[in-house]
């Protein structure tokens, strides 16, 4: 089922602000944690709940690598979202590059209709997601302090700016966005094959290209445990509405599991080094920012070796 959600345009109330030179400040709530390493257990959240929108899903069916090289894809959309908030001005010019990317990017689905990637409600729904996953992997894997929701959201409003995300499709604040995300969830998020092979391929990740035969059952002996961890903090962190959608079952039991994992990860995270509780491009884009008279060349290596 779909409908048409309410859209905010801009006017004598609410001027169409100007894109900012870059993503996200230094010193602000994403820089602080966008880049530790809890948060990958939610950016599963977020595909998933991208994968459910009807033009996203038919796109990503025909174009992405999430079931051929779904290490790879990984790797390459966190790296870009490091950039984002991380590569001060460079943000932008990641953005352009996968706006470029994403411009032919198009799909026509078994019904015969036509998606594109830019479309104006489906890019903005790649980020609004990262609201919700932000807000729940503070929630689930966070250090116990009160999250900032309004502070956060304004951050992710220059974000989302800084996408050429049409103000339209902005909730003005996070007041407003909490109703229009679970309208969206209710009336236009679908389940589709696109979705169901995601939450299989979490729950038993396929190995990295080029990964000889013989290790293989290796890599899933490995991978088995870590595997069941994402799939738990994936489901756990979707809303219950969509997961109904998706015809899966949350037990009491497993939102103890997930809650007992949050508890352990919020307690051990915090008592590693930075090195260690940041990703690489974070930790030293936070080291330069911390003094400006270090050599710009370990952040600068760090970028050029990110995947793409």
């Amino acid at each position: 089922m779909t409908s048409t959600l309410p859209t905010r345009t801009a006017g004598p109330d609410r001027p169409e602000p100007s894109r900012p030179r870059r993503c996200a400040e230094p010193g602000g709530i994403l820089w602080e944690s966008t880049g530790l390493v809890t948060f990958s257990l939610t950016t599963g959240s977020a595909f998933l709940l991208q994968t459910m929108e009807p033009s996203i899903g038919a796109v990503v069916d025909q174009h992405s690598t999430f079931r051929t090289d779904p290490i790879g894809r990984g790797l390459r959309s966190l790296a870009s979202v490091m950039m984002w908030v991380y590569g001060d001005e460079e943000s932008i010019v990641e953005v352009e590059r996968l706006r470029e990317m994403h411009a032919t990017l198009n799909a026509v689905d078994e019904n015969g209709v036509r998606h594109m990637a830019l479309s104006s409600g489906p890019w903005a729904w790649v980020l609004l997601t990262g609201v919700h996953a932000y807000t729940e992997g503070a929630r689930y894997f966070g250090d116990g302090t009160d999250l900032d929701v309004d502070g956060m959201y304004e951050e992710m409003k220059q974000l989302m700016r800084g996408f050429k995300v049409a103000e339209k499709e902005i909730p003005p604040t996070y007041a407003d966005f909490v109703p229009f995300f679970e309208q969206k969830i209710a009336d236009q998020l679908e389940n589709n094959q696109v979705s169901q092979d995601f939450l299989t391929g979490i729950r038993n990740p396929g190995p990295p290209l080029g990964t000889p035969a013989l290790l293989k059952p290796v890599w899933r002996l490995l991978t088995g445990p870590l595997g069941y961890v994402q799939y738990l903090a994936t489901v756990g962190t979707v809303p219950p509405v969509a997961r109904e959608k998706l015809g899966v079952t949350w037990t009491a039991g497993q939102e103890r599991r997930l809650r007992l994992l949050g508890k352990v990860v919020s307690r051990v995270v915090p008592l590693l080094p930075e090195r260690l509780r940041y990703f690489p491009i974070a930790y030293e884009a936070r080291r330069l920012e911390r003094d400006h008279t270090r050599n710009t060349a370990r952040l600068r290596k760090v970028i050029d070796l990110r995947p793409m």
